[in-house]
């Protein structure tokens, strides 16, 4: 029998095995419950990287081994719980024994602490994603703060990934096959309340005291904690994978999957074969299948070029890559919103969530109030879902003042037009509204295409002048595109990407051009597509490979969406200029076309109706027949490899113009910018991360081959001959 001092001592030498790591902390109670708080003090929010693993192994150790220690809590001190994977640490992986190693190392100590015999319990402070919902998930029970704010999700997916500490096998035998595939194949991140409904999680707390105390209490009330799948007779919920209810899961979930992503991530059918082969057989064997398929993902194509963009690169321009130094952070306090049609109610609501006053004015009061009720729509779906209250509703409106009067623009400290692409009414707005706000404030334009130099002109301050381009519809796009005019100081930029990000949007800095960078490429790809209208390629071929490419959606479609009225007036803007300008005119192959729908045949896009598709009232959108009559599809048609590949490369080669140009300024800003602008295939990581992952000398001689058979627009972009010849790939470094 251990006396009382040996047992004192092993106490002791516990705490202080934890209490001697870095980021670690630990405390025990009269009643020998740990409680471990992770706390990285060189990061906001606490990831699982190479010390996370070897500290927890330590910690693990030192808990089973103390045989005063009768249970154990995880928790953060941080407003998050583990936000997941250094994924920094992923980019250094070479081979395939690396990725498993990595991730076999933590998963052995994860299945230690569950089969130690002792209760464990994750006390989630805040947001448990990747990673740290994998470390609550080998936790014997789980307790979260409800906050509005707090997501609980294995979102690997969206990186090219799949979870790999234990995610793919532990998820499904807590809730089911089915709902465990949802989860992890979309990404799908939930709030506290909804994961506590499925069983993700046990419990919710309103506090971190409650939390503490809750879990205190369970563990005195289940000493012998074990996970459900450790225990004699244990059935996965709803059937393991050769279950009858759950064979037809499997025989159509991935067919359902290749309908969506078109084979275009592989990750989601590793994730489908690890849930598939892993609940046919032990948690051991199959968090050891689970490894192998970690390191198939993390060595894809699809990973990296996902994670070099829409990790790497866009943690470089959220920490301010693209802002001018040596101006100090600014706080935008007032926004005067100009137009309040679809996009000025857009801005209106996201600047108003963001804490700011908004001045949204319009030529009719009614036009004003209506702009304001788009902020009311929202916010009384967010109440329907509990998301909001009636109560921060009326807090949140109060910051919206809908107005016909310029004067109420005198203290805003930034006006943003978001009128009609119209020089003349553009002008108009410039001047009523500098004659009455401060000398400080700075004016933007919501311009899409109009060049901002030329709308400075209406200016008296035109170093104050700056274009700030959202996206429809505004409160879901991420990006939001400052163009920078000529006289555009570095003052007025800081400032405009101060806002963008305070209203949590990213931005991308660019120069001024036609079209400026986002409008001008992603033009390209619904142009071509027209194109091949007019060359008779039939349009369900056409449709069908832009969906093949892995965009958002099929080129004549997404024209549709913008509007083919819209797209013909910015070409004949364009051409204006162009004459004007004294250049000669470059008119996209798809403008006849474009002239022809719209002039002759009234069809304007899915506004009206009626546009390369018809939009019944009842029933589902369909391509309009008489499009085949108008343009006869040949009997012989191209290859889908020609036309997914004329799509893709129209765009790069446009983007790669661009950065030689110097119209993008980055190579960060260019991928993000084609990813969040206008949805460029994520599996590719961009433009221009398309061309380097395919190398840019292959990359050339396609070109050169499309050129051949389909028109100059294909002849390479000079920038990629010149790397071609030297080597070199896109890189900001």
């Amino acid at each position: 029998m251990m006396t009382n001092n040996q047992a004192a001592n092993q106490t002791v030498d516990s705490v202080t095995a934890i209490n001697a790591l870095e980021n670690f902390s630990g405390q025990r109670d009269d009643d020998g419950i740990v409680t471990v708080t992770i706390d990285q003090s060189k990061r906001k929010m606490n990831v699982i990287g190479d010390s996370f693993t070897e500290s927890f192994a330590t910690i693990v150790d030192s808990f089973i081994n103390d045989d005063s220690a009768t249970g154990l809590i995880l928790t953060s001190a941080k407003e998050t719980f583990v936000v997941g994977a250094d994924i920094d640490q992923l980019n250094q992986i070479k081979t395939a024994q690396q990725a498993f190693a990595l991730t076999e190392e933590l998963k052995g100590s994860l299945r230690t602490l569950e089969m130690s015999g002792k209760p464990v319990v994750a006390a989630m402070t805040g947001n448990a994603l990747g990673g740290g919902l994998e470390l609550a998930l080998a936790c014997h029970y789980r307790i979260a703060i409800d906050t509005p704010k707090t997501k609980l999700g294995l979102p690997e997916v969206k990186l090219g990934l799949l979870p790999g500490g234990g995610g793919t096998q532990r998820l499904p035998r807590l809730v089911g096959i089915q709902m465990a595939l949802e989860l992890m194949t979309q990404g799908k991140e939930l709030r506290p309340a909804a994961a506590k409904d499925i069983g993700l999680i046990d419990a919710t707390v309103t506090d971190r005291a409650d939390m503490l105390r809750q879990a205190k209490d369970w563990i005195q009330n289940n000493p012998s904690a074990q996970q459900p799948w450790d225990k004699k007779g244990f059935k996965i919920p709803g059937g393991d994978s050769k279950h009858p209810k759950v064979v037809p899961i499997f025989s159509i979930a991935p067919a359902m999957a290749n309908q969506k992503s078109h084979g275009n991530y592989p990750a989601i059918t590793h994730i489908m074969s690890c849930v598939f082969e892993g609940c046919l057989v032990d948690i051991d064997t199959g968090l050891e299948i689970e490894s192998r398929y970690f390191a198939a993902c993390v060595l894809s194509a699809e990973s990296k070029n996902m994670i070099n963009t829409l990790w790497t690169q866009l943690n470089s321009i959220k920490k301010g890559q693209s802002r001018p130094q040596g101006f100090e952070r600014t706080t935008t306090k007032k926004v005067g919103i100009l137009g309040a049609g679809m996009m000025g109610a857009g801005i209106a609501y996201v600047t108003a969530k963001a804490g700011i006053d908004v001045v949204l004015l319009d030529t009719e009061i009614a036009n004003a109030e209506k702009g304001k009720a788009y902020s009311v729509n929202i916010l009384d779906k967010a109440i329907s879902r509990k998301r909001a209250t009636e109560e921060k509703k009326q807090v949140f409106l109060e910051r919206i003042t809908p107005t016909v009067s310029y004067d109420d623009l005198a203290d805003c400290d930034l006006i943003i037009e978001a009128v009609f692409e119209n020089r003349e009414i553009k002008a108009k707005c410039t001047q009523q509204s500098e004659a009455v706000i401060p000398s400080t404030a700075v004016y933007a334009s919501n311009t899409s295409t109009l060049p901002i130099t030329g709308l400075a002109k209406a200016s008296t301050r035109p170093n104050q002048f700056i274009g700030l381009h959202f996206f429809s519809p505004v409160d879901k796009m991420p990006l939001v595109e400052i163009i920078m005019g000529e006289q555009t100081d570095d003052a007025t930029l800081a400032k405009a990407f101060d806002y963008v990000v305070q209203i949590g949007k990213t931005p991308i800095v660019v120069n001024d051009s036609h079209g400026f960078y986002t409008s001008r490429v992603f033009g390209t790809y619904v142009s071509e597509g027209i194109a091949m209208l007019g060359e008779g390629v039939h349009p369900r071929s056409i449709e069908v490979a832009g969906m093949k490419t892995g965009m958002p959606m099929p080129p004549l479609a997404l024209q549709d969406e913008v509007s083919l009225s819209l797209a013909l007036h910015v070409s004949e803007q364009q051409q204006a200029d162009m004459v004007a300008e004294g250049k000669p005119i470059v008119v996209r192959p798809s403008y006849e076309i474009l002239k022809t729908l719209v002039n002759e045949h009234g069809r304007e896009g899915k506004k009206n109706g009626k546009g390369f598709y018809d939009y019944p009232t009842e029933g589902d959108k369909h391509l309009w027949p008489e499009l085949v009559n108008l343009y006869s599809p040949k009997s012989e048609q191209l290859s889908q490899q020609d036309l997914v590949d004329r799509l893709m490369f129209i765009q790069a080669n446009e983007s790669a113009k661009c950065y030689e140009e110097n119209v993008v300024r980055s190579v960060a800003d260019t991928n993000i910018g084609s990813i969040f602008g206008w949805g460029f295939a994520p599996q590719h990581g961009g433009t221009l991360q398309f061309i380097n992952a395919m190398g840019v000398s292959v990359f050339v001689e396609r070109s050169r081959e499309l050129a051949a058979k389909y028109g100059k627009r294909f002849e390479p972009a000079q920038i990629l001959l010149d790397m071609a010849v030297k080597g070199e790939a896109f890189s900001d470094d």
